[in-house]
């Protein structure tokens, strides 16, 4: 068995690697060629935590395996960790054995901001020069460095609940130099692409804050009850997502499923997009939105990248197991 430590990853895994990988196994889901397995995420009554397993099969890639983890809200105060902590385990599919151990931390931001990244690849107008981020986290700030490299975007636009944490915007777009502004949420009209990126439970995009021809990513929402734009967004758009079956139970569109606005056959695959099964954006004037739920096939598939990377490189720790 192959072990690669966290310490490694960032000298393994580039942002380009992680869109290869996240595009193809989205290819390969709406392909029929891998699945997911049902996810578990559970309050475990201890530091306010949450903690679960993501796992699947891509038959396509041959990769098999789960990552185990999940959100531990007091890390980063009490420990200088951050809080968000997983591992990714992979077996053999002959053999059922295990074969790697991967720190997945590092590699969660990186196939996060990789989907959204895919989907402006593949739905967001050509022509598209502002990019609006709500949320500005940790994450955010991967979700931005992706982001820029799918369009020649001009200007990055910014708005946060805590306004105090905008500079990581700043920072993301000085990298880049662009100019950056904040903003309040009706100032997103402006925007060509919109990620949001938070862990809200309550919408905060309206409807009538997204102008049309506006693509969005919506990468918040993972869990039941979580909630990041109006579901009249969701009427609005034309809905594609990672997973349906995530989508509409624990991703953005299971608010617009429960009100009855939208139903399941409303909601594309982007992996089909991608297939060339579906024709994507239709109209300059249409207002494309990805619900990105984050499934466990985009963790084995930058898992599995980086394994082959390290063990080409010499990095990995091989251990008899």
């Amino acid at each position: 068995m192959y072990i690669v430590p966290e310490r490694e990853i960032a000298g393994l895994m580039t942002r380009e690697a992680s869109f290869a990988a996240v595009e193809k196994v989205f290819a390969a889901m709406a392909a029929k060629d891998a699945y997911n397995f049902p996810v578990i995420r559970e309050a475990i009554g201890h530091e306010d935590a949450l903690y679960g397993f993501k796992g699947g099969f891509d038959r396509a890639g041959q990769t098999l395996g789960l990552k185990a983890g999940g959100y531990w809200p007091n890390n980063l105060e009490k420990r200088g960790l951050i809080n968000h902590q997983s591992t990714v385990f992979l077996f053999d599919p002959d053999t059922g054995k295990a074969s790697a151990m991967v720190g997945g931390n590092l590699l969660t931001a990186l196939r996060t901001a990789a989907a959204s990244s895919v989907s402006i690849s593949h739905l967001a107008r050509k022509d598209a020069k502002v990019i609006g981020m709500i949320g500005a986290g940790h994450q955010a700030k991967f979700q931005l460095r992706a982001a820029l490299e799918q369009r020649e975007f001009e200007k990055v636009i910014g708005w946060n609940l805590h306004p105090e944490m905008l500079p990581n915007l700043q920072e993301v777009a000085d990298e880049a130099g662009l100019p950056f502004e904040a903003v309040e949420l009706d100032g997103m009209r402006e925007a060509d692409v919109i990620i949001s990126i938070t862990s809200s439970f309550d919408a905060i995009l309206g409807a009538d804050q997204v102008s049309p021809g506006t693509h969005l990513a919506c990468m918040g929402t993972d869990t039941k009850g979580k909630q990041e734009v109006d579901p009249a967004l969701l009427v609005k758009a034309t809905v594609f997502t990672d997973e349906v079956a995530q989508s509409i139970s624990i991703g953005e569109a299971q608010h617009a499923i429960a009100q009855g606005l939208i139903g399941e056959g409303d909601i594309a695959q982007l992996g089909a997009v991608i297939n060339k099964a579906h024709p994507g954006r239709q109209s300059d004037e249409e207002v494309t939105l990805f619900d990105g739920t984050g499934v466990g096939l985009q963790d084995l598939a930058v898992a599995s990248a980086v394994v082959d990377q390290a063990v080409k490189t010499g990095i990995a720790i091989e251990v008899d197991f």
